[in-house]
């Protein structure tokens, strides 16, 4: 039977709620009243051929409620006259939500406009682009509106999230919630307090002036020459493993000639001496931190990353930010030499990468299309120890550097 039920009735109404419609029509002129519902109504043959399923359908009907029925009568040649549904509808807002149980939660948004019209009217056009998101939000609500009058009052704080001294919010509080409170702040901020360039979540602090988690840059000295820090002893058996926040590291200006990068602990800890040099842990915090030290766009930079695609891609990536930097250990010849330590990529990259040598283009390809085998990965920790000195020994030093500043 293909003819419409109160269930179809409701799912219509339904759909209306879940799209926010019903929700914006207890605020603003958003759907108007009466509604009429879709209606599939029986054909004359059916009154013949199905006479007690089509009464059956029209007491369904009849007895839905919270519909206005419009009635119609047929004169059949061998039921007689019958009264048939046509039109379904329903008269006001109140009646929908009643009809698919929503009032309770019609009125708690409808309290949320009216406190937000009180206190953040510039507000109203989020509530009214997502009604549903805040009524999810309706417990927290005040809270959220509570931070944003206090970003007001204190634009571009220029401290940590902890500091945020309002009633019922913490630091858990914010970073919990800061997707719906960037959109807010958009809002309720001028223009001129807000960094825009800083996108996303997890750039919430920096786009609104609180003070960020410092990022921690680690590294070793590989060469005992080099200065190190006051109290750090510094031996050809005893390299010192340091970690500073990026800002520290960017006043370094240490004279390393050379820089080596690797994203793996091991080979950041078993890297070996290497006169004029220093290695440094990618530990996956991005590049633009190191790229903040002038001091590390004079050195030789070397990348040492898994022979797979995803490894090509961040050798891309590091030379949007330092475009001498050189591949270290990602050729042919070490990848064909470890066949016996080849893995499996799981998801690997397909697209172009422009910032590739033509010789790094040639690997990368034979990666990305499977030349080999399919997914294939070597990964860095598996390239042999020797194989890391004779390579290591084959880099020229570099030119001389300034001497390290002395106080």
């Amino acid at each position: 039977m293909s003819w419409t039920t109160p269930a179809d009735l409701r799912a219509q109404v339904q759909r209306l709620w879940d799209r926010g419609d019903l929700l914006r029509a207890t605020v603003t002129d958003a759907v108007s009243w009466p509604l009429r519902l879709n209606v599939k109504v029986p054909a004359a043959s059916d009154l013949s051929d199905r006479f007690e399923a089509v009464r059956e359908w029209v007491r369904a009907i009849a007895d839905t409620p919270q519909v206005r029925i419009e009635w119609r009568e047929w004169n059949h040649r061998v039921q007689g006259t019958q009264r048939l549904p046509v039109a379904v509808w329903l008269d006001t807002l109140q009646d929908a939500l009643a009809f698919i149980g929503k009032v309770r939660q019609a009125q708690r948004f409808a309290a949320l406009w009216q406190q937000t019209a009180a206190t953040q009217p510039v507000l109203l056009a989020w509530l009214s682009r997502r009604p549903l998101q805040a009524l999810a939000l309706a417990d927290r609500w005040e809270r959220l509106l509570a931070v944003v009058a206090w970003l007001q009052a204190h634009p571009r704080p220029a401290v940590y999230l902890r500091q945020v001294d309002v009633p019922g919010v913490d630091s858990k509080f914010i970073e919990a919630h800061r997707g719906v409170l960037a959109e807010l702040l958009d809002l309720a901020l001028p223009p001129e307090v807000i960094e825009l360039d800083a996108t996303g979540v997890a750039q919430f602090a920096r786009r609104f002036g609180f003070l960020d988690k410092p990022v921690r840059i680690r590294f070793r000295l590989l060469d005992p020459s080099l200065p190190s820090l006051p109290g750090c002893l510094s031996s050809p058996q005893s390299l010192p493993d340091i970690t500073l926040d990026a800002a520290s590291f960017a006043a370094l200006t240490l004279p390393a000639r050379r820089v080596f990068i690797t994203e793996n602990e091991t080979n950041f800890l078993a890297f070996p001496p290497a006169a004029g040099a220093i290695v440094v842990f990618g530990a996956g915090y991005g590049w633009e931190p190191l790229a903040r030290a002038s001091w590390l766009h004079r050195c030789e930079l070397h990348y040492w990353g898994d022979i797979d695609t995803h490894g090509f891609a961040i050798l891309d990536h590091l030379r949007g930010y330092f475009p001498h930097a050189a591949s270290f250990l990602m050729d042919r010849e070490t990848l064909l030499a470890h066949r016996l330590h080849w893995g499996e990529e799981p998801d690997p990259a397909r697209h172009d990468l422009a910032r590739l040598t033509a010789e790094e283009t040639a690997v990368y390809d034979d990666l990305r299309f499977d030349r080999h085998q399919p997914r294939l990965r070597l990964e860095q920790e598996r390239v042999g120890f020797g194989w890391l000195r004779d390579r290591l020994a084959c880099i020229p030093s570099g030119a001389p550097v300034a001497p390290f500043p002395r106080s």
